[in-house]
């Protein structure tokens, strides 16, 4: 019997704005699934005969019923470990925790949360996205939340570092650059005074594996992205009797492929700017 599992290979780009290497995994998820040849099929059968005649019938229910549990169990906790580094410590009692969110997780991802009359700003700015080109991208996984096909390139991250990076040098009594607090990995640009905190006024990160985001939007421009295909709600960003990890506004925004793709990011970005500050700011790209 075979359980057939492979590891993801990791490489390592070196960026020239911080001129720290910057890990670039291939993220997958392995479907879990056995094989058996005719002689291990045969050990089965003879094994599981034998057990019905020597072994008591509640054990062998039990093993029966526990044996292909743990193997599920354990290909997830892989797939979670491939998805690489995020918010959750990459341990047995970090996934355990995950798993327990599974419980409260949205159910749907494109439907936007409900609007707060008292919140400020009142209203989204983003009008008229334009729809992203192509289907979406395959998402996988709670903390961390990855793309797992269509990344953007490593162009496009950089140009964008790039520009966030201006934009805090620019505006150093708003803005400031850091290591994103909610991620403990990845570039994060910050809000120095936030009007809507998450993660100490964190504006939005970027993940260096695949280079998708997430950052806090308001409803209406949530609204917008989801129906113009540019992103997703955070599975942890419910709302119920159990309190959310996250902010219900909190929003995952695909990795930028090309030169559109990063103008309309940009502007996505300036629509999270809005949402944390209440100032209307332009991201500029070089």
């Amino acid at each position: 019997m075979s359980v057939y599992q492979v590891n993801s290979p990791v490489g390592f780009y070196s960026d020239p704005s911080s001129q720290q290497p910057t890990v670039n995994m291939v993220i997958r998820q392995d479907p879990f699934y056995v094989t058996l040849d005719a002689s291990a099929l045969l050990a089965v059968s003879i094994l599981t005969v034998l057990g019905m005649h020597f072994v008591d019938h509640l054990l062998l229910e039990f093993l029966i019923i526990a044996v292909p549990i743990a193997l599920l169990i354990h290909n997830d906790y892989l797939n979670f470990l491939k998805l690489g580094p995020g918010g959750t410590p990459p341990t047995p009692s970090g996934y355990a925790r995950l798993t327990f969110y599974r419980l409260f997780t949205l159910r749907d991802p494109f439907t936007p949360p409900p609007r707060d009359v008292v919140s400020s700003p009142s209203t989204g700015i983003l009008t008229k996205l334009p729809y992203r080109p192509g289907p979406r991208p395959t998402v996988a996984g709670l903390a961390p939340q990855r793309q797992l096909d269509q990344h953007g390139s490593v162009e496009c991250y950089n140009r964008l570092r790039a520009a966030l990076e201006n934009l805090s040098r620019k505006k150093p009594s708003v803005f400031v650059t850091a290591t994103s607090c909610l991620e403990k990995h990845g570039f994060a640009l910050f809000a120095r005074h936030p009007l809507n905190v998450c993660g100490n006024g964190e504006i939005v990160h970027i993940h260096s594996s695949e280079r998708s985001m997430h950052m806090n939007l308001h409803p209406d421009d949530i609204k917008e992205i989801l129906e113009k295909g540019w992103g997703q709600r955070h599975p942890m960003a419910w709302t119920g009797w159990v309190r959310a990890p996250l902010p219900t506004t909190f929003t995952m925004i695909y990795a930028p492929r090309d030169e559109s793709d990063l103008r309309i990011v940009c502007q996505i970005i300036e629509a999270a700017i809005w949402y944390v500050i209440a100032e209307k700011v332009e991201v500029e790209l070089d």
